[in-house]
């Protein structure tokens, strides 16, 4: 059986209305006798709204107890997709992520994915039944429930592709496709046909959401067809994986970064162990400055008490627009720059400029009009 592996983002299934409109989506293609398998967010701002309920009962809730109430919102959009997709006259059962066979590590709140056994996906998929999981989530070795952290949901979609053999995964939003810039920013910019998994990757790492990182890499490497397009758009999006190298492929912009001063490299890779560093550098009284987003920090107020305690200067409000492609002029980006520049960042692939935060827009408009229009 021909199989495809579709994900709801947040906004595609916010209100029972969506809901439907995703359950007529997903039967469009079941009656063609193809296999399908959706994998949804939590509706709207569920998670939002969980993350705030705990925050009112405990400041720094336990992990742990986090996941277990945040896996929640995926769970009441998968139940109710499959119940408005059996109201269309097609069978259709719903699946957590353990129930799927998403087995991950056990950090909680920003699990990896180790393994996928899709056994009991796959035996529904062969009664003919449309199967819809909850993203976002898996369980450890050690049977506790965990949460993938930002993008999980994407992450979850493409991995269980990849273990299916599914002939292409896309990820369905409320924007058609991949741009040069935000859309909402840059009125020029354009939707991209197609994109590198190279440069998808570099743009989902610095601000461009449409799509994660995690899930690009996932992609790359077992090499599904992977679409970006909007959810009431059957084709057309972005095709991410092939075309040629760019020499400008995007322009993104980061809010929610913060700059980190410590002692040394070895001071900070062992104060930040296990987190993602976004750029580092050593200074020349043998410092190391250190930029961290806050998406990938679990608990930031807790962590910034301890790094403040332990001597480590903490700057909020920092921001960073990257250009990627192969042709990108630093000179060009520099000089394009309305605002102060704090730091610059470049690889053969990408020019990053860290400025304040709220200079993110002004910059990002900049760097398109010079570098992409």
């Amino acid at each position: 059986m021909r199989i495809v592996v579709q994900k709801y983002g947040g906004s595609s299934v916010a209100d029972p209305e969506r809901i439907r409109r995703v359950a007529e989506r997903i039967v469009r293609v079941r009656r063609d006798g193809i296999g399908v398998v959706a994998v949804v967010s939590a509706m709207g701002a569920t998670t939002d709204e969980l993350l705030a309920l705990a925050k009112r009962v405990s400041p720094a809730p336990p992990r742990r107890e986090l996941d277990m109430l945040l896996s929640v919102g995926e769970r009441i959009s998968m139940a109710l997709l499959s119940m408005a997709v059996s109201e269309l006259g097609f069978e259709a059962i719903s699946f957590t992520g353990s129930q799927c066979g998403i087995l991950t590590n056990d950090r909680h709140s920003g699990a990896r994915i180790i393994e996928v056994r899709p056994v009991r996906v796959q035996d529904e998929l062969e009664r003919g039944r449309v199967v819809i999981v909850a993203g976002f989530q898996g369980v450890s070795y050690k049977r506790e429930i965990t949460t993938l952290g930002r993008g999980g949901s994407d992450t979850t979609a493409v991995a269980l592709a990849a273990a299916l053999g599914a002939e292409y995964c896309e990820i369905c939003s409320d924007v058609d496709g991949v741009y040069t810039a935000d859309p909402r920013i840059v009125s020029a910019a354009e939707l991209l046909d197609a994109i590198t998994c190279d440069e998808m990757e570099e743009l989902a790492a610095h601000g461009a959401r449409v799509l994660h990182a995690a899930c690009v890499d996932i992609a790359r490497r077992s090499g599904i067809a992977l679409y970006a397009r909007a959810t009431d758009r059957a084709d057309g999006g972005t095709r991410v994986g092939i075309g040629e190298p760019r020499a400008v492929a995007g322009i993104a912009g980061q809010r929610g970064l913060v700059r980190l001063r410590f002692a040394s490299p070895r001071d900070a890779a062992q104060r930040l162990d296990g987190l993602s560093i976004q750029h580092m550098r050593a200074d020349a009284d043998g410092g190391a400055v250190v930029y961290l987003s806050l998406d990938d920090v679990p608990d930031w107020p807790a962590l910034r008490r301890a790094l403040e305690a332990g001597g480590v200067d903490v700057a909020e409000g920092v921001g960073a627009v990257s250009a990627v492609g192969a042709g990108v002029s630093l000179a060009r980006a520099l000089a394009a720059a309305p605002c102060p520049i704090d730091e610059v960042a470049a690889t053969p692939l990408r020019v990053t400029l860290y400025c304040a935060a709220e200079d993110v827009d002004a910059l990002v408009e900049a760097m398109h009009r010079a570098l992409v229009e």
